[in-house]
């Protein structure tokens, strides 16, 4: 691996130096990759450099107090100078715009901001420091650029930093992110409502299917693993979104005596994406196993096969690690 690594500070006189640049978030989009895009977008565009946002999907509805939030293309507009990746620990977590990516990368300038252990050093610049989330690592970059913080940048940064941290509660929270945090609330973050609109309001449907979800983890290992599972027919019952899944994974962790917690959403028949968590057991090892990766105690990775034998795959994987 080549890790060329960068100061924020070269980074931050890489970025005043374009003219242009597009922003790229990872697939399955989260409140962290979603507020590093709209903060950095914002600030780029308060320093004149022409910009756009970009994800192959849809940005979750319960992002839509962001300001921005709409604005995300799937595919770029314009040519830009440079291609900026927030929030991505190497060029396959863009998904179907990895390749578009790759295709560029070459001929642009590219820029790679992540807090990820996994992360792969794939760009020109690169600057990789593991936080609590990667709106830590923005915001350093926002300041460091000179830019001030209006209402629309504190809130979107906000946002990476409560639901990357479950609430402030994981164990990667240290000063840094308070203090990064209290600029944030001075900028004008609505800290109440991000909280609420991200990690406490469920309608009706997605009640029902938490309850249903929740009361099936099966508890592996003498207790100290515990796996819950979603289906694709389950989504359907309750007219939900993939995007639903988000905070499952950290239920069983709330269980005495469980250590790691992992999340298994059938993506198609035979594929399931696996989302780690975990108490003092290296996920990031675990994941690493089936090609993923993330955090030491948040990771993810995908599995192939029926769900009896990813279970299974995933109980030996922990087994010997604990």
């Amino acid at each position: 691996m080549n890790k060329k690594t960068n100061t924020i500070r070269q980074i931050a006189d890489t970025i005043k130096g374009l003219k242009s640049a597009v922003i790229f978030t990872h697939v399955r989009p989260d409140g962290d990759t979603v507020g590093c895009a709209v903060a950095l977008s914002r600030a780029l565009s308060f320093l004149g450099i022409k910009n756009e946002m970009l994800n192959e999907g849809e940005i979750p509805e319960r992002y839509g107090y962001l300001s921005g939030k709409d604005e995300f293309k799937r595919r770029p507009s314009f040519d830009a100078e440079a291609y900026i990746l927030v929030d991505c620990s190497d060029e396959t977590r863009l998904g179907g715009l990895s390749k578009f990516y790759q295709a560029g990368a070459g001929k642009h300038v590219t820029i790679n901001i992540d807090h990820h252990i996994a992360n792969t050093y794939f760009a020109q610049h690169n600057f990789v420091r593991e936080r609590a989330s990667n709106c830590e690592n923005v915001a350093e970059l926002i300041r460091t650029l000179g830019v001030k913080y209006d209402e629309d940048i504190a809130n979107a940064l906000m946002t990476g930093f409560v639901t990357d941290s479950g609430g402030f509660s994981h164990g990667d929270v240290d000063g840094d992110t308070f203090r990064a945090a209290a600029l944030a609330m001075d900028g004008g973050a609505d800290v109440a409502l991000i909280t609420y609109e991200t990690m406490r309001r469920r309608s009706q449907a997605q009640t029902r299917f938490y309850l249903s979800v929740v009361s099936a983890v099966r508890y592996l290992l003498d207790g100290k693993l515990g796996v819950a599972s979603v289906s694709q027919a389950q989504l359907e019952e309750y007219g939900l979104k993939p995007d639903a899944t988000e905070g499952l994974v950290d239920f069983a962790l709330t269980v005495d005596g469980v250590e790691v917690s992992v999340c298994l959403l059938e993506m198609k028949r035979g594929q399931y994406k696996a989302s780690f968590r975990s108490r003092s057991v290296d996920v990031n090892d675990v994941a690493a196993v089936f090609g993923g990766g993330g955090h030491v105690l948040a990771s993810g990775c995908m599995l192939f096969g029926d769900l009896e034998e990813v279970v299974d795959r995933v109980r030996y994987a922990v087994y010997q690690r604990l």
